[in-house]
């Protein structure tokens, strides 16, 4: 398959390689279920927006798809519960204005706007490789008239995104500082694991510099750095509401939280929450089940491409 050659929106019983040398990965879905949202624009006949080498075109959520690199940074688990919680919070009132802070290659950007269809979604991000991606995923899933990345330092106090702050913005920091371990040197692990341009304290300032007065901010950490992101928090005048400490199998410590916040001043007494993802069995809980189908997953998977997620 080529791209020149290839049909509007890719599609195949298996993974599809590339002749530019990457793989469209196909969706591991239970027959006769279909995924709600908007479509994809597809484009399969523009060369760049089929994968290149080390590249693959993995499903995100709902049908949108997502460029990563197989040797880089990927979507996780984190983006997904970071964009649901935050999205929890929209049932009163959608946001019309959003940002997603050191946004990578788009996920959680992209997991925002398919679901905020009449949102204006902006993301900030430092690394050009990932700038590429997210740029090329946009174009991909038709996002380039509403939602848009900029490429720029989160902690530059100059850092100009919009004539109006943001009501909405959102948070998914590295969990480990550079003294911590040794730094990746591939592609895009590196700065996305290990605080080389600030952790959760520079993401919190970020924040209280572009919300609005009454805006939401979320962001998720390491849970072992709660004490810490208390302290951001509290340094910028922002409050948190609650906490969910997400638990990757039932009887193990939790892997990491999702704070919810608002400005004003920090107090001991904010909610705190648990999710449980897998049980003691391996399997996926129901409360996951439920996160899941909110964000246009299917309650299950079944066996096929490697690589795939949904």
């Amino acid at each position: 398959m080529s791209p020149s050659s290839g049909p509007k929106t890719p599609e195949a019983s298996a993974d599809s390689a590339c002749a530019s040398g990457g793989w469209i990965r196909t969706a591991r879905r239970p027959p006769g279920w279909s995924p709600p949202g908007p479509q994809p624009a597809g484009h399969g006949d523009r060369e760049d927006l089929w994968p290149r080498e080390r590249e693959d075109l993995c499903y995100l959520t709902g049908d949108f798809r997502i460029f990563q690199r197989t040797d880089g940074h990927r979507w996780s688990l984190d983006d997904l519960l970071t964009a649901w919680r935050a999205l929890s919070w929209t049932t009163a009132r959608e946001p019309r204005r959003v940002l997603d802070l050191g946004c990578g290659i788009g996920s959680v950007l992209m997991m925002l706007a398919w679901k905020l269809e009449h949102a204006a979604v902006t993301g900030v991000e430092a690394q050009e490789l990932s700038i590429g991606l997210a740029r090329r995923s946009l174009a991909y899933n038709g996002l380039e008239d509403r939602v848009r990345v900029h490429h720029g330092d989160i902690r530059d106090p100059s850092l100009s995104l919009t004539d109006h702050p943001f009501e909405f913005i959102t948070g998914t920091p590295p969990y480990f500082q550079t003294s911590d371990g040794v730094v990746s040197t591939m592609p895009q692990k590196g700065p996305c694991r290990f605080e080389v341009r600030g952790g959760v304290e520079a993401y919190a300032e970020a924040a209280a510099r572009h919300l609005t007065p009454d805006g939401m901010f979320t962001v998720c950490e390491d849970a072992r750095q709660s004490a810490r992101v208390e302290a951001a928090l509290r340094g910028h005048h922002l409050a948190a509401v609650d906490r969910l400490d997400v638990i990757g199998r039932e009887g193990k410590a939790p892997l990491f939280s999702v704070f919810r916040c608002m400005r004003g001043e920090f107090s001991d007494g904010y909610g705190v929450e648990t999710l449980t993802v897998r049980d003691r069995h391996g399997q996926w809980t129901p409360d996951f089940s439920a996160v899941r189908e909110m964000m246009g997953l299917p309650p299950k998977i079944i066996a096929g491409a490697a690589g795939q997620t949904t």
